[in-house]
């Protein structure tokens, strides 16, 4: 089932992998890579999804190929949170990317990994969008919405429901992947959707037209993000792997800054779309570099974790709530996942 996966490689059934809202775009491409100095494993597996964020950036440089001379990096694309935690639990990735939802769900749910970087912080890159005709939230009463369940995107609609007092039952929450929705949209199968670049800028060419976005629902205190995970055992065994790939995004966020023309260009044959619709991407997510997330606000210190700490509880009570798992844990679980002391 989707909310269940049968790991056959571990005998077990992982709880429901979340997914993470991403593009379209999947495949995977691998490069020579990692090392240095110390001792360095012969392949360093990393779970990407394309979302215009500074490890996409990162691959299309080929930041972590320069960095790690003397191992194999191998890309490995994938369309959801659900499916890097499942990859991480099956011990197929070493890193993975995925939504604060899915994230805070792995973690909840004992998955052996740990948060070592802000991605991005999800802005307007994620909105509800509805057809002609619809110009309120009150407006979604007895309409379809689709969405990516247990996502990020997902969480915001949830919680800009209760923010507008609107209960569940008055609509109807559609469960489609970011691909999926495009055509479900266009065969007239939903009404409305909460969704991620670079499918929203697909559907306001249709004609949508954004109601509210994540940058809106941020300054109500309903934060979401696209984090980068790293599993503990390998975290363990190559520390030094971990920090010289957070310098590797850290490079990416400066490339950007400083030469965004050129970055834009990157990353627009990665997400395969223009430029133009490139750049205005890359505008609606928040970057920042190892040292602004320690900052109290986000990751914070190996002595003082960070807000993102509580981010994850309420994502994770959020999973509860939507029966994706039994329980929550107490903050402190979710300090002890931040891996404050890589950055």
């Amino acid at each position: 089932k989707r909310r269940e996966v049968l790991l056959g490689l571990l005998g077990a059934s992982v709880p429901v992998i979340l997914s993470s809202c991403v593009s379209e775009k999947t495949g995977s491409s691998s490069s020579p890579s990692p090392a240095t100095t110390g001792t360095l494993p012969e392949k360093i597996r990393i779970g990407y999804q394309v979302i215009p964020n500074p490890e996409l950036l990162a691959k299309a440089l080929g930041l972590a190929d320069k960095a790690f001379p003397d191992a194999k990096v191998e890309y490995i694309s994938f369309d959801s949170g659900r499916d890097v935690n499942t990859a991480i639990a099956a011990k197929g990735i070493d890193f993975g990317a995925l939504g604060t939802v899915p994230a805070s769900v792995g973690i909840a749910s004992g998955l052996p990994y740990q948060v070592y970087f802000i991605l991005d912080v999800i802005g307007a890159a994620e909105a509800l969008i509805a057809k002609k005709g619809i110009n309120s939230i009150a407006d979604l009463k007895g309409k379809k919405v689709a969405t990516p369940f247990g996502s990020t995107a997902h969480f915001s609609l949830e919680s800009l429901l209760v923010l507008e007092n609107i209960p569940e039952k008055d609509l109807k929450i559609l469960d489609l992947q970011p691909p999926d929705i495009v055509g479900a949209w266009q065969r007239g199968d939903n009404d409305a959707c909460y969704v991620c670049q670079p499918i929203l800028s697909k559907l306001q060419k249709d004609g949508g037209t954004v109601l509210i976005s994540s940058a809106d629902l941020a300054k109500k205190g309903i934060i979401t993000a696209d984090l980068g995970v790293v599993r503990t055992e390998f975290a363990r065994q190559y520390p030094e792997v971990v920090k010289r790939y957070i310098a590797v995004l850290d490079e990416a966020v400066k490339t950007y800054r400083s030469e965004p023309q050129s970055a834009i260009k990157a990353l627009a044959k990665e997400l395969n779309i223009t430029p133009e619709e490139t750049a205005a991407a890359v505008k609606e997510l928040i970057w920042l570099d190892s040292s602004e997330q320690r900052s109290p606000k986000y990751l914070g210190t190996t002595d003082n974790p960070g807000d993102f700490a509580r981010i994850l509880k309420e994502s994770a009570d959020f999973a509860v709530n939507q029966k994706k798992i039994t329980s929550a844990p107490d903050l402190a679980v979710f300090q002890k996942s931040l891996l404050t002391k890589a950055l």
